[in-house]
């Protein structure tokens, strides 16, 4: 309709400019991307100087993700009316949003001449200091850039021209990062520090960070002690007070005969005045009636522990770590966050001492009499929380994990009763919202893995309390295997819904992921030109590292890659053919766009809620081998995408058989790409990688290991290898490639919910190896198709060469019969998981039920998924001749 009402005024006024932008835009709505961007060039060379236009174009260049050419407009209009403010502010925000920061520094300083406002000559200062930035030469930052920014802002100084806290804040930043902090603190201190009132003690803050960073330890020391008098619960002071006193002790540091000790106040550098001091903070707390603060109890155990760490005895003084917890315990047990305060602090135990203070934590849990099954619940939701409190520091301590296999099937039976006991507290609670007695559920599910850990009985991993623990129980292919409980985690589900043959869903992850990561650009620059507007400068640095960090995240280039071999394994040679698929995706298989040096692991593997002990949790050193797991993965997905490209791009001219192979898609690609890819030294590394071991509540495996398994690599490489030999019409690779084939197939073979003792035991890595094989066969079908192009113009050659024309006959002749060997599989896959009666095994409750019907109901989609796919390249196999 918009369009329609714009050919109407463009009837009646031809030269309309804004109407034939706005028609421009409905059709670029509607997909018609060509003529939208025809249309408004019309309007883009006459330059308009009207506002309407002017803005309508903004839109739609934005839209189109050409911000570059809106900078091309406001270019025109401001040497069109040079004295227009309006215009050179948004000639200014245009450059903002392409990041062309020496422009910006010049479009500031034009606007700052026309218009003599603050904020513009601020404008062009940030700019410079964004130079600087991104300059690649540190030393060109630090002698020109930087410099340049201090002197224009010293120059509004002395003329006493300051006028926004903005403008502090941006000084301040310049002096910072040319390490010029006296004279940072000279300005925080001064009268242009009154300035800084935007946030919460944000000149003491400032002054905190330069003593730390000109090692002023004395005045770090007295600053934190006076802060700690006004805010006893601010525990980033009880930090820089621990490591000032510290410092100063080892510097052996004695204040002066005369005048104060420091231009913050009285200093302390003894153990015995930090005893003091930590005894009158608990002295303040206690004389409180109720609301008292966690900080100075918690603070007191931090100095017991650095006490401890340099063999003081002093740390006697303060109390016995034990005494001092369970007394924290009795007044913050009913807070959800004393666990995480006292977990911290468990390594001040001995050994024997951690039944002993578990034992005494359960005399202040106030819970009623055991019921029937012989367990005592409490009677609210405080009594609640301290006992959930002392469970998971029982955990955290390795009570749970020492215990028998008895004793964890009892432990769960209270667990669970604990748990359903307690939802009664949480009626009034949304469904979206947690139960008070949801950790007892997830610590249940803990304590069945590290069952199923213990003795490897399956039934464990899949007897789920509750729905809503359903998605921590398919979080992981060894453990659990179905698609439908992680739905509810986007990252998780780009990991197994591909992998376990669930396309659609894989697609519609991958494109989610996608949408984020291509609007981060967009949005990206709409936040720095807000920042530029409103003053926040010290924000548009930290904006841009965030841009950086999405651009180059691990799992943007993941979801690009496995967007791109989705749309490849699903749709070439059977919607359209490979070439023009390949071309769509502007593909170049000669270049490699992805930032390996880079690239940037985004995730918190910290996340996910856990309660073992130390030597039980994710460390470093797993965090590491995770991201370098994932990054092989994904060079070895790449580099398939890139072999892909390459065999797309080969065209084979009869006429000049050892000619260079040109492209008719406009891909750069010859068969020394191919050769040169097919020789990456990444194939030798990843036929010898291994794959490493995470505790279970860490990251998810890589898919590597699997795929090296199911035998796709190696069959894939063969396949890929058959364009190189084909010039002398080498067929001897065939029989290879079937027999990897075969071997593929076979690694199928078997029940995806094997039945045995009674029990259903899920066999995830056959469906996986199940996807690897219908992959292969893709690429494999893609390969003969290109061999077959060759082929047919050499039938001559081939009639001289019977045997070899028969190999190849053979060749194509036993493919389909493994496909069809591959449906019939999984045919009877399908009739066995329908058939299976889930109800007649010995499954555990309901809700375990449950589980494993979204499993056989996952099973039997992935299958049919994967079949629908087999059946399209069986077909495309029937129409290859040679």
């Amino acid at each position: 309709m918009a369009i329609q009402q714009a050919d109407k005024l463009l009837k009646k006024h031809k030269d309309l400019h804004c109407a034939k932008v706005l028609k421009a835009i409905g059709l670029q709505r509607t997909g018609k991307q060509d003529e939208a961007f025809t249309l408004a060039q019309e309007v883009a060379v006459l330059e308009p100087t009207d506002d309407n236009s002017l803005q309508a174009l903004t839109i739609l260049y934005r839209e189109m993700h050409r911000p570059e050419l809106v900078t091309k407009l406001y270019e025109a209009a401001v040497r069109k009316v040079p004295t227009s403010e309006e215009y050179h502010s948004h000639l200014f925000m245009a450059y903002a949003r392409v990041g062309e920061y020496k422009k910006m520094q010049q479009a500031g300083m034009a606007l700052y001449k026309i218009v003599p406002k603050n904020p513009y000559y601020f404008w062009s200062v940030m700019s410079l200091v964004m130079q600087a930035i991104s300059a690649q030469d540190e030393k060109l930052s630090q002698t020109m850039f930087l410099p340049l920014a201090e002197r224009m802002v010293e120059k509004m100084v002395k003329e006493e021209k300051i006028e926004a806290e903005a403008e502090v804040q941006l000084y301040f930043m310049i002096l910072e990062r040319l390490g010029k902090y006296v004279e940072a603190l000279e300005v925080v201190q001064g009268p242009l520090g009154e300035k800084l009132t935007s946030e919460l003690q944000s000149r003491e803050n400032k002054c905190m960070m330069l003593y730390r960073r000109l090692e002023r330890w004395a005045e770090c020391n007295a600053l934190s002690c006076k802060l700690l008098l006004k805010n006893p619960d601010d525990w980033q002071f009880y930090i820089l007070y621990f490591d000032s006193l510290f410092y100063l002790i080892d510097q052996s540091w004695a204040p002066p005969q005369e005048g104060a000790h420091s231009a913050e106040g009285e200093v302390h550098a003894s153990t015995a005045q930090a005893i003091s001091f930590m005894e009158d903070r608990i002295v303040t707390e206690e004389a409180k009636e109720s609301k008292h603060l966690r900080g100075p109890y918690l603070a007191r155990l931090e100095l017991i522990r650095r006490l401890r760490e340099r063999s003081c005895p002093e740390a006697q003084q303060l109390g016995e770590p034990l005494e001092l917890m369970f007394q924290f315990f009795v007044k913050f047990g009913d807070k959800p966050c004393c666990i995480t305060d006292l977990e911290i602090f468990l390594d001040l135990f001995t050994p024997d001492q951690h039944v002993q203070f578990i034992n005494r934590l359960m005399e202040a849990v106030p819970l009623g009499a055991p019921g029937e099954d012989g367990v005592a619940l409490p009677g609210d939701t405080r009594a609640l929380q301290r006992h959930l409190c002392v469970t998971q520091l029982s955990r955290s301590l390795g009570q749970q994990h020492a215990l028998n296999t008895e004793g964890k099937l009892g432990l769960i039976k209270e667990l669970k009763a604990h748990y359903r006991h307690g939802l009664q507290f949480g009626k009034s609670c949304l469904k979206t919202e947690l139960q008070f007695s949801d950790m007892y559920c997830l610590m249940a599910a803990h304590v069945y893995i590290d069952l199923w850990l213990e003795t490897g009985e399956s039934r464990s991993c899949f007897l789920v309390i509750d729905e809503r623990v359903l998605c921590l129980c398919c979080r992981r292919s060894e453990h659990v295997v179905a698609v439908s409980g992680a739905v509810r985690g986007r990252y998780l589900l780009t990991r197994y819904a591909e992998s376990l043959g669930q396309f659609a869903a894989a697609s519609q992850s991958c494109n989610f992921s996608l949408r984020f990561f291509h609007s981060n650009q967009k949005d990206t620059s709409e936040y720095i030109i807000q920042a530029y507007k409103y003053g926040a400068f010290e924000k548009i640095p930290e904006f841009i590292a965030f841009r950086n960090r999405l651009n180059h995240s691990l799992h943007f280039a993941q979801a690009r890659t496995e967007r791109m071999l989705l749309d490849l394994f699903l749709e070439a040679d059977t919607s359209s053919p490979l070439e023009e698929s390949v071309k769509s995706m502007s593909l170049c298989p000669e270049e490699d766009d992805i930032p390996w040096d880079s690239l940037r692991d985004n995730r918190d593997l910290t996340v996910l809620v856990s309660w073992n002990p130390k030597d039980r949790q994710l460390n470093e050193e797993h965090k590491q081998h995770s991201l370098e797991d994932d990054t092989l993965w994904l060079r070895l997905r790449s580099l398939t995408l890139r072999l892909i490209g390459c065999v797309s791009a080969l065209t084979h001219p009869p006429t000049s058989r050892n000619s260079e192979k040109t492209t008719e898609n406009g891909v750069a690609a010859k068969p020394s790409s191919l050769q040169s890819l097919l020789s990456h030294p990444l194939i030798v590394a990843v036929c010898c990688g291994s794959q490493h071991q995470y505790p279970f509540v860490g990251p998810v495996p890589s898919r590597l290991a699997q795929a090296l398994s199911s035998g796709c690599c190696q069959c894939q490489l063969s396949s890929l290898q058959l364009p190189l030999h084909l010039q002398e019409l080498e067929t001897a690779g065939l029989g290879s490639l079937l027999h990897t084939s075969l071997y593929m197939l076979e690694k199928c073979k078997g029940d995806l919910l094997e039945v045995k003792d009674d029990q259903s035991k899920p066999q995830q890595f056959l469906l996986e190896n199940l996807v690897y094989f219908v992959e292969t066969v893709c690429i494999v079908l893609w390969v003969s198709n290109y061999c077959g192009s060759v082929l047919r113009p050499l039938k001559s050659s081939l009639q001289k060469k019977k045997k070899k024309k028969k190999e190849v006959i053979l060749f194509i002749s036993s493919l389909q019969s493994l496909l069809n060997q591959a449906l019939e599989h999984i045919k009877s896959q399908e009739i066995s998981l329908t058939a299976l009666k889930l109800g007649a095994l010995s499954l555990e409750g309901t809700f375990t039920k449950t589980a494993m019907d979204k499993v056989q109901s996952s099973y039997l989609r992935s299958l049919q998924e994967i079949g629908e796919l087999l059946k399209k390249r069986a077909d495309t196999l029937k129409s290859l001749k040679i």
